[in-house]
């Protein structure tokens, strides 16, 4: 496996004025990445719903929903087509899909040639579940690249760790994170959940958030974060594991170099081997007294 040079969008929540200008506006970022030498460029849970601005008349949770998901195909296609005009590896953030009357919160990970495969988000927040009705999609997968396997936790997916876990064994050394957190509370629960996944694992987390303020969304009215790449705390990397951060709540592309390579020498020869050790799950757990 090559080295890889990763683009993280701290994405700014815009007024859109309709869906060729959100297409213009899309093809501009890949474009800025590209240019930058980034081979795999990631986005944020759900900056496609900024779309919804141009189709509903005022801000409404439902509403806004219904409207993106009346135009999912499209979006993908747009998504896709982007990716073929400048020949790289996007993961474009996700996107809500409405399949068999069930709504899926799904990340597309699309190849330079089109092709696509899909990531669902497996735990749903209380918004999503609660005012959206978002189900649960498909159990982790790892994505077969020219770089290796990759995987993508959706937000909340990666306060789970069994999710990124089944995902590291099966392959992916690179875990893209896509996020939509409307508070610091929100951002730092993902935050500090992909610093602890990348020391346990032995892995790179790499978040891409939304940003800005959106009074005319009701779904996307506020967005916190920074992007951020996370790495094992050890040997060869840095002593508090952060390889590459934005600032906090401004919009731009970040971009870091990493080589699998690394992971396998620390795996190898760290001072600690937590990818190795991860242990068994207990099968039980007593209840004792002291005395």
């Amino acid at each position: 496996m090559n080295a890889l040079r990763v683009g993280l969008l701290q994405y700014e929540v815009q007024r859109i004025a309709g869906f060729e200008s959100w297409t213009a506006r899309l093809d501009a970022l890949v474009t800025e990445a590209k240019q930058a030498g980034a081979q795999l460029l990631a986005m944020p849970e759900y900056a496609c719903v900024e779309l919804a601005g141009a189709f509903v008349q005022a801000p409404d949770v439902r509403h806004e929903l219904e409207a993106v998901c009346a135009r999912a195909d499209d979006i993908l296609a747009a998504m896709r087509a982007v990716a073929r005009r400048h020949a790289v590896w996007l993961q474009p953030g996700s996107l809500p899909m409405r399949a068999a009357g069930r709504i899926r919160n799904r990340a597309p990970l699309i190849a330079p040639d089109g092709g696509v495969a899909f990531q669902d988000k497996r735990v749903m927040t209380r918004f999503e579940a609660e005012s959206w009705g978002v189900q649960p999609g498909d159990d982790p997968c790892v994505f077969e690249t020219p770089f290796g396997r990759i995987g993508v936790a959706i937000c909340y997916d990666v306060e789970f760790p069994a999710l990124v876990r089944a995902q590291v064994e099966a392959g992916a050394w690179l875990v893209l994170v896509p996020s939509c957190t409307d508070t610091l509370h929100g951002f730092n629960r993902v935050r500090l959940a992909a610093r602890a996944r990348a020391i346990e694992n032995q892995c790179f987390l790499a978040i891409a958030p939304t940003v800005g303020e959106a009074p005319f969304l009701a779904t996307l009215d506020a967005n916190r974060g920074y992007a951020a790449v996370y790495g094992p705390v050890d040997r060869g990397f840095p002593e508090d594991g952060v390889l590459a951060r934005g600032p906090l709540d401004r919009p731009g592309w970040i971009f870091c170099d990493l080589d699998p390579a690394s992971l396998e020498a620390v795996r190898a020869d760290g001072a600690v081997r937590n990818h190795r050790d991860w242990p068994p799950a207990p099968s039980s757990c007593r209840t004792v007294r002291p005395t």
